[in-house]
């Protein structure tokens, strides 16, 4: 090789951009960065796998159901050059326990909270509508995964795979996930809730399931920072004393802490003050209870129609399990720190498919949960894949056909007398039903 085709190897290497590079535009370096320094590791740019590109190839696991980490990788091209041009498994293997759970863990963090800063949503008389819930994801049935995480029980025993029990936090009109916390299966719904208080955003209406009435963590929620309301179903055997009405269906009452709460939440008071809104709808009477005791700022004939759009979180949910991850029984990983890393890793990029479709509805004014997410994660996926070979100078343009290809997957609006009761269905059987008795066989 003369010089000058040295120098044109040299030239064209040092220009090569690689697929974390380019996706700049969706998850920000400082924040992959600053994630990693409050993980307390360090970015090694030397290897052919540095961090950066490994955090890619565990989102790649929730994008990708069905590839191999290993295939991840090679598709990304994430790599940086070296003599090789694939990377071996146990490579990859190594990279992921390099990279650990917790940074991860802080790298969604702080893209949700950026995220949430970067966008307007839409509010309600000024505030931002927001829902938290649980949901338990199962792992694979290993001995260190059971004792980690440990499962489900019934009169026969154990259940059949190690579960994890996970609370999130969500914005409803987006579906963005503002954070969450998961661990035992055995741990209580509501210890999870309380992890997520110091990271509410200020302005904003949590709705609750009635499983999460407890006075201790409401009150907390909303004394905690600045207009933090919360709303959640009135019990039937609710103990209340009326302050005040504002006609039959409209009461600001004093509930009475009990000692369990005050021994658990000990900045709880002795009562505490709410308002309690009733509703007949479609024949049906409702009870809301929220902090929201100002009548003249939250009217409450709106208030009880406000809950249904907590079951959006519900739909993220299902978005996650059934779309994302292609209803997968379990999740791949045999690890109990490889199983958290992939754990922040899907939270991670159902955020960043969700945030690209918010980007693409606010340029038509649509709502981004009004986006069909199934078709809306087909593109993004799609465009991940085919980002490696592009251009860097190409990429603003395909970048903006993505954006203008989801505004295209716009929903139709939704029926109001749409109704789907719950029911428990039987499990099949894989042996035939016999139709006849004994008697009737001879």
């Amino acid at each position: 090789m003369n010089i000058e085709q040295a120098l044109q190897a040299t030239l064209e290497e040092s220009s090569r951009y690689h697929t974390f590079e380019k996706l700049s535009e969706i998850l920000d370096p400082e924040i992959i960065e600053q994630g990693f320094q409050q993980a307390g590791i360090a970015t090694v740019r030397k290897r052919r796998l540095p961090l950066e590109a490994v955090l890619w190839s565990v989102i790649g696991m929730a994008l990708f159901r069905k590839e191999s980490v290993w295939n991840i990788a090679n598709k990304l091209d994430i790599m940086l050059p070296g003599k090789n041009p694939l990377v071996a498994p146990s490579a990859m293997v190594q990279a992921r326990q390099r990279l650990g759970d917790d940074s991860v863990k802080h790298v969604f963090n702080k893209s949700a909270q950026s995220m949430y800063k970067q966008q307007s949503f839409e509010t309600w008389n000024g505030l931002n509508l927001l829902a938290v819930d649980g949901v338990v994801w199962r792992t694979a049935d290993t001995p260190d995964n059971r004792k980690a995480f440990s499962s489900g029980s019934n009169q026969y025993g154990d259940t059949a795979f190690p579960q994890i029990r996970m609370v999130c936090h969500m914005e409803l009109t987006s579906h963005q996930l503002l954070s969450s916390e998961f661990d035992n299966y055995k741990t209580n719904e509501m210890k999870l809730a309380e992890r997520l208080i110091e990271r509410t955003p200020d302005n904003s209406l949590t709705m609750f399931d009635k499983g999460y009435y407890s006075l201790g963590l409401l009150n907390r929620w909303h004394q905690t920072g600045e207009m933090r309301h919360w709303l959640i179903p009135a019990r039937p055997d609710l103990q209340y004393e009326i302050i005040s009405s504002a006609g039959k269906n409209d009461h600001i009452i004093e509930l009475k802490t009990t000692k369990h709460a005050q021994k658990n939440f000990p900045d709880v008071p002795e009562t505490i003050k709410a308002r309690l809104i009733s509703k007949t709808i479609k024949g049906k009477s409702y009870r809301i209870l929220t902090s929201m005791t100002d009548r003249l700022r939250y009217p409450g004939n709106e208030i009880v129609e406000l809950y249904c759009h907590r079951w959006e979180i519900e739909l993220g949910f299902r978005e996650i399990k059934q779309t994302m991850l292609d209803s997968a029984y379990h999740l791949r990983s045999k690890r109990p720190d490889m199983v958290r890393q992939e754990l922040w890793a899907v939270l991670l990029a159902y955020n960043l498919i969700r945030r690209i479709m918010t980007m693409a509805a606010t340029v038509t004014g649509i709502w981004p949960n009004q986006l069909s997410f199934s078709s809306s994660s087909m593109a993004v996926i799609q465009y991940f894949s085919s980002v490696s070979i592009m251009s860097p100078g190409n990429i603003p343009i395909h970048w903006q056909h993505l954006l203008d290809t989801l505004v295209l997957f716009k929903l139709p609006a939704r029926r109001e007398d749409r109704r789907y009761p719950r029911w428990v269905k039987p499990k099949p059987s894989k042996y035939p039903h016999k139709k006849k008795d004994a008697s009737q066989l001879n």
